[in-house]
């Protein structure tokens, strides 16, 4: 309640830590670890629990000495973040679903992104978490919680969704709690659909099967196939 109670600690470098921490765990990452731990507690933006649990997570990342360990890092962080919807670094995942909305507010936060004199790089998603936080970290204290303190439902639910799966990276998105000035709340998780099969393109022909053609002379059901999996749509007013 007392941390709560403060004004927003100055957590610029902070962000950009839990930015990096939440990137694809390459060999340049793994390179920079003992900095970004470093950061963290020179910062000192987040309670000391909290920088426990992200020590924690640094070490783990780089205790893959081994060629095999750092493919298991790898792999586990492709399987946790790019084939599960509940767990997606992608916001407006959480948010819109694959309605019309994303679109518009995706350009919308680009938009917003580029007044600050940000762009992105090609093939960048202005709603990728990392990117949000990049973002983030160059606005003043009290408007960077403001902007956490609305996507905090969203870091919430991702929170709920990799305790779940007992993962390290929790931690992460409890820190991004934090900084927002919110508090964890009990979130049910629905069984998550692999994103692999919500994109998987269904058997055109397949006798009696409720994917593509049923038994002739029956009316046919019609199945909308997504071909790629929309990484496009403003947090602000949009969450």
């Amino acid at each position: 309640m007392g941390y709560l109670n403060k004004s927003p600690p100055v957590a610029a470098r902070t962000l950009r830590v839990l930015a990096r921490l939440l990137s694809y765990p390459d060999a340049a990452l793994r390179e920079h670890l003992p900095e970004l731990g470093a950061a963290l507690r020179t910062e000192a933006a987040l309670s000391s629990a909290r920088l426990a649990e992200l020590d924690d997570l640094i070490r783990w990342m780089a205790a893959s000495s081994l060629e095999s360990d750092r493919l298991a890092v790898e792999e586990a962080y492709v399987e946790l973040f790019d084939r599960g919807r509940a767990t997606s670094l992608q916001l407006f995942e959480h948010v819109h679903g694959d309605s019309r909305e994303r679109g518009p507010a995706m350009i919308d936060l680009a938009q917003t992104f580029e007044k600050a004199g940000l762009f992105l790089a090609p093939g960048e998603m202005p709603d990728y978490l990392p990117v949000v936080l990049e973002y983030t970290s160059t606005q003043p204290p009290r408007a960077a919680r403001a902007f956490l303190s609305e996507m905090a439902h969203i870091f919430n639910a991702i929170f709920a969704a990799l305790q779940q799966r007992d993962t390290r990276y929790a931690s992460v998105l409890g820190a991004l709690l934090e900084l927002s000035g919110e508090k964890a709340k009990p979130v049910k998780v629905k069984p998550d659909e692999s994103l692999d099969e919500s994109w998987e393109e269904p058997v055109v022909f397949d006798g009696c099967s409720t994917k593509g053609q049923s038994n002739q002379n029956q009316p046919q059901t019609i199945h909308i196939v997504r071909k790629n999996a929309a990484n496009t749509a403003k947090i602000g007013a949009s969450v």
